[in-house]
């Protein structure tokens, strides 16, 4: 198992809590990232090291990678390579035994569930035995980090999480399609109406006083409507912005629970249809 290989689609905040917990845990874990990373929370995000090469987080560290060689460097370095490749090619080309989808985008875009022998899909978007061996429960409650053998993930409701009384009001979008200039940087302490970004010269305020738990990186091309920044109202909370969460953790702890149980013997099975040449799963539900 310590030599198997994980793809992992997405390197977003929710997404580096599974690849470190993955890493850690003896996996050799490559990244598909898109060209243009928009992450919020930026100082937890693997994708980072698109930008600046390498990019730590929680003292596992990330690097950019250009090819099979790189890859392979970053993996003997006990380093996570990350590359861009939005449509999954290099999981044709290496070929792994586990496929995660953690890009969060509320819908798929592009994962099959016989992509790998494994494949997890995070959040809504995917149907269980349709789109991927088993989905993770992403809602914030007490079904978070649940594996799901059937059915989908309790759909988007578009509401942040609530922090101490704040959902809403923690979460800010931009008001025009552009290139953003930030005012403020992750971990700054900031107050209802003062600005934070201007997007196109528009000034983009604060919604409520807090902490800048994440905002978008500096001169970033941003849509009307895109998510571009996140307050928390915890102000002493300032270590918060340069860990993973524990709504990250709890679904980090779901991928690796499916994992280890599609790979025990008595729960997955491996059936050549000789007729297809496909290889297909017989997955027996948990008792």
């Amino acid at each position: 198992m310590l030599n198997d290989i994980v793809i992992i689609r997405g390197g977003g905040d929710i997404a580096s809590g599974t690849i470190q917990k993955l890493h850690r845990s003896g996996f050799k874990v490559l990244v598909l990232e898109v060209p243009s990373p928009t992450s919020i929370r930026r100082s937890v995000c693997y994708s980072e090291c698109i930008y600046e090469g390498e990019f730590t987080v929680e003292n596992t560290s990330s690097v950019f990678a250009k090819d099979i060689k790189d890859i392979e460097n970053a993996w003997n370095e006990n380093k996570i390579p990350v590359v861009i490749d939005p449509q999954g090619t290099y999981i044709d080309t290496i070929k792994p035994s586990v496929v995660v989808d953690a890009i969060l985008a509320k819908k798929n875009l592009g994962t099959k569930i016989d992509m790998s022998h494994i494949t997890i899909a995070l959040g809504p978007g995917f149907e269980a035995g349709k789109d991927a061996h088993i989905v993770i429960e992403t809602m914030r409650g007490h079904n978070l980090g649940r594996l799901i053998f059937e059915r989908q993930a309790i759909a988007n409701t578009g509401v942040p999480g609530e922090i101490k009384g704040f959902s809403k009001e923690r979460v800010i979008y931009s008001p025009s399609s552009g290139l953003i200039k930030n005012a403020k940087e992750i971990g700054d302490i900031v107050e209802a109406g003062e600005p934070i970004a201007y997007v196109n010269g528009i000034e983009v305020r604060a919604t409520m006083n807090g902490l800048l738990r994440g905002i978008i990186r500096d001169h970033s091309k941003v849509s009307i409507g895109l998510k571009i920044a996140d307050i928390d109202p915890r102000i002493s909370e300032l270590q918060n912005c340069y860990t993973i969460s524990d709504k990250a953790r709890a679904i980090a702890g779901g991928v690796l629970e499916a994992i280890l149980y599609l790979q025990a013997e008595k729960n997955y099975e491996r059936c050549i249809d000789y007729g297809r040449g496909n290889i297909n799963t017989n997955l027996r539900k948990p008792s």
